[in-house]
């Protein structure tokens, strides 16, 4: 089962409503994947020479305010905590492997989620509708989002299990489906240095898309290269700081649909998540084709 949901917005005025539009493509998908929910959204990019990350804390009284005090005595500066349920972004004044790196080493009970310059995650486990609610999912502006409601079928319903799932900076992938060789992929990636904190297939496709990228490939290159090493039926939405592109594999045998207007970009699981948008009526819709890559962004990422 699970939903997948992204929107890309082409006007100032939707970006001020991103997050209520995600929000209602998230709820109409909320029966395809009961079990959590998660978003990933590109907003507010950092200062240059600064990067954003995105924690998670399963504590129910995290010291966010303690950790920034850290942050900033480490780096020389840092901005947040800002705060959202379980989860709280900060800007910090430094590189986002050096930061990265700091966060593993001294706070490992954390979850950095992600990283980078624009992006930000929040995901639980729960009911997707709880979920909207709880994390004020209206209030977030943005230019562009995913979203994912999950049906677990390979491994275990926790926040870290939850999608999407971020393996590189401003990266990030949602799934609907299944791999049959992610064990013997993730091997072979985790001696190429790619980190992993679940046994979820998902995450093991996002490492497989961070390698290609570090190798030189564009989006839409590593994306074709999934066609030829990843085993399995999947749809894949990936997003990066400048867009998000769409995937099925050559059987396409999990639904997904894709609109356009004047006004915004859209895919998801099922049309009623596009039918709730503005102006959906008249946009020209149709379902990805198999082993097509599809994307929308800037120049450097539009096929």
């Amino acid at each position: 089962m699970c939903g997948i949901a992204g929107l890309y917005t082409k006007s100032a005025t939707l970006r001020e409503h991103l997050g209520a539009l995600l929000a209602d493509m998230l709820e109409q998908l909320s029966d395809r994947g009961p079990d959590s929910a998660g978003v990933a959204f590109y907003r507010d990019p950092a200062p240059a020479g600064w990067c954003k990350v995105s924690l998670h804390s399963p504590s129910h009284a995290p010291e966010w305010d303690a950790l920034g005090g850290e942050l900033a005595a480490q780096f020389g500066e840092a901005s947040g905590p800002r705060v959202r349920a379980t989860h709280a972004v900060f800007e910090i004044a430094a590189q986002a492997e050096e930061a990265q790196a700091w966060l593993l080493d001294r706070h490992p009970e954390l979850t950095l989620m992600s990283a980078g310059s624009s992006i930000e995650i929040y995901k639980e486990a729960g009911l997707p509708t709880r979920f909207v609610e709880r994390f004020a999912l209206e209030q977030i502006t943005g230019s562009h989002a995913l979203g994912h409601t999950r049906m677990a079928t390979e491994s275990r319903v926790t926040t870290e299990h939850s999608h999407p799932f971020s393996t590189g900076l401003d990266l990030c992938l949602v799934h609907n489906g299944s791999l049959s060789n992610h064990n013997r992929l993730r091997r072979t990636l985790a001696r190429e240095g790619i980190r992993f904190r679940t046994d979820c297939d998902s995450e093991v496709a996002a490492g497989y898309l961070t390698w290609r990228l570090r190798e030189g490939a564009t989006l839409e290159q590593a994306l074709e290269a999934c066609l030829d090493d990843l085993d399995g039926f999947y749809t894949f939405a990936v997003g990066t700081a400048d867009g998000f592109a769409v995937l099925r594999d050559p059987i396409a045998c999990k639904p997904a649909v894709m609109a356009e207007t004047d006004e915004w970009v859209a895919m998801a699981s099922e049309y009623r998540a596009i039918a709730v948008l503005p102006g959906a009526e008249d946009a020209v819709t149709w379902e990805p084709a198999p082993g097509q890559v599809y994307s929308w962004g800037t120049a450097s990422l539009v096929a």
